[in-house]
C-alpha cells in the first residue's frame, strides 16, 4: 500500500480510516442487537392454541411428584427400624385458573399439605414442575413467593409479647408493604378475621381459633394473587367458619386464587368452585362444584376416606 503524498492526500486517507472504524463501529452494535432480539424472541413462548389457557391459569402442576426419604434415629436403628421413602405425591396434574377456589379434598396423608408446601416454594419437586403465575418454583422461587399467602395449619411464628394489631405491622414491613397502606390494610383484615375487638391482646392470650385467624390475617396482608389455607377451619366456631368461607369466596370474586386444603366434604361444597381429591399422593378426581356432581364428590370422598357416610345410614334406616 503506497503512502500517500502532500498534505490533501494524506488528510483524505485519515478520513477514510476514521470512517471506517465508525462503521465498523456500528456493524459491530447491529450485530449485538440482532443477536440480543433472537436470544429474546427465542425466550418468548410460542404462540399455540393452548396460549388463551396458559394466561388463564395462576398455578399450575405439571406431572408433579414429591417423596421423602427418611433415615432412623440411633434409638430406632437399635431396634431395627429400617430407612425407606414416603412417596407424598404421584404424578398430580392441576391447573387452578385466577379467581377461583380450589379445595383440595382427602383424608391425612393423602397430600393436600404437601402440595400446598410445593405451591409456596416451601418445598421443591422431585419430578415436574410447578409454576405460580408464571414463575417455576424451582428456577424462580423469589418471584414466585412474592405472590403466594400461606396460612399454615398450625401457626407458631407470631411474637407472644406483641399485640395482634403489632404481630401484623411486624409482618407486613417484612412483606414490605408501604408505610401508608399497612394501617387502614391492618384495620380490615381484623375486621374481616373476627379480630378487631383483640386487636390490642397479646398473642400470648389467644385461643388456638383466634391464632389460626391471626395466621389467616398475616397470609393476606401483601394482598397476594394466590392465596394458600391448610385446613383454615379446624379451630374455628360456626360463626368464624362462616365468616372465612364469606372471606375466601369474596377474595376469589376480585381475581384471587384461592387453594383450600380439607378433608371436610361440607367444606369442600360449601366453598370451591373446583374440587380436587387426593389419596395416598394421587389425583383420583377433579371437578366442578354443582348440582350436578355434589353426590358424586360426596360417593367419591367417603369411598377415599373410608369413614362411615353418616347422612346415608340414616336415609337408609329411614
Amino acid at each position: 500500500m503506497r503512502t500517500p503524498a502532500g498534505p490533501k492526500p494524506v488528510a483524505r486517507y485519515l478520513a477514510e480510516r476514521q470512517t471506517a472504524r465508525y462503521i465498523l463501529v456500528v456493524e459491530l452494535f447491529m450485530c449485538m442487537e440482532l443477536a440480543l432480539a433472537d436470544t429474546i424472541i427465542r425466550a418468548l413462548p410460542v404462540t399455540t392454541s393452548g396460549a388463551t389457557q396458559q394466561s388463564t391459569d395462576s398455578v399450575v402442576l405439571e406431572s408433579v411428584t414429591k417423596h421423602f426419604r427418611h433415615r432412623p434415629a440411633f434409638f430406632n436403628w437399635i431396634s431395627r427400624e429400617q430407612s425407606g421413602e414416603t412417596h407424598a405425591l404421584k404424578e398430580v396434574t392441576l391447573h387452578v385458573e385466577r379467581g377461583k377456589v380450589l379445595v383440595l379434598l382427602g383424608p391425612n396423608g393423602s397430600g393436600k399439605t404437601t402440595t400446598l408446601k410445593l405451591i409456596s416454594s416451601m418445598l421443591l419437586p422431585d419430578s415436574g414442575r410447578v409454576l405460580v403465575e408464571g414463575a417455576d418454583t424451582s428456577s424462580q422461587a423469589a418471584k414466585a413467593r412474592k405472590h403466594v399467602g400461606f396460612a399454615v395449619a398450625n401457626e407458631r411464628s407470631f411474637f407472644p409479647r406483641l399485640s395482634a394489631r403489632e404481630n401484623l405491622d411486624f409482618f407486613a414491613t417484612l412483606e414490605d408493604v408501604p408505610r401508608k397502606l399497612r394501617p387502614e390494610r391492618i384495620e380490615a383484615l381484623l375486621e374481616q378475621t373476627g379480630l378487631i375487638d383483640a386487636a390490642h391482646m397479646l398473642a400470648m392470650k389467644f385461643s388456638s381459633g383466634m391464632y389460626q385467624r391471626l395466621g389467616i390475617a398475616r397470609a393476606l396482608i401483601k394482598q397476594p394473587a394466590v392465596i394458600l389455607l391448610d385446613e383454615p377451619t379446624r379451630s374455628l366456631d360456626p360463626a368464624a367458619t362462616s365468616r372465612l368461607w364469606d372471606l375466601g369466596r369474596g377474595l376469589a370474586a376480585q381475581g384471587a386464587t384461592v387453594i383450600l386444603a380439607t378433608h371436610n366434604f361440607q367444606e369442600a361444597a360449601a366453598v370451591g368452585d373446583f374440587v380436587a381429591v387426593l389419596r395416598c399422593g394421587q389425583l383420583v378426581a377433579y371437578r366442578r362444584i354443582g348440582k350436578a356432581y355434589t353426590e358424586e364428590l360426596r360417593s367419591l370422598y367417603f369411598q377415599t376416606t373410608g369413614e362411615p357416610d353418616a347422612e346415608q345410614m340414616a336415609r337408609s334406616h329411614g
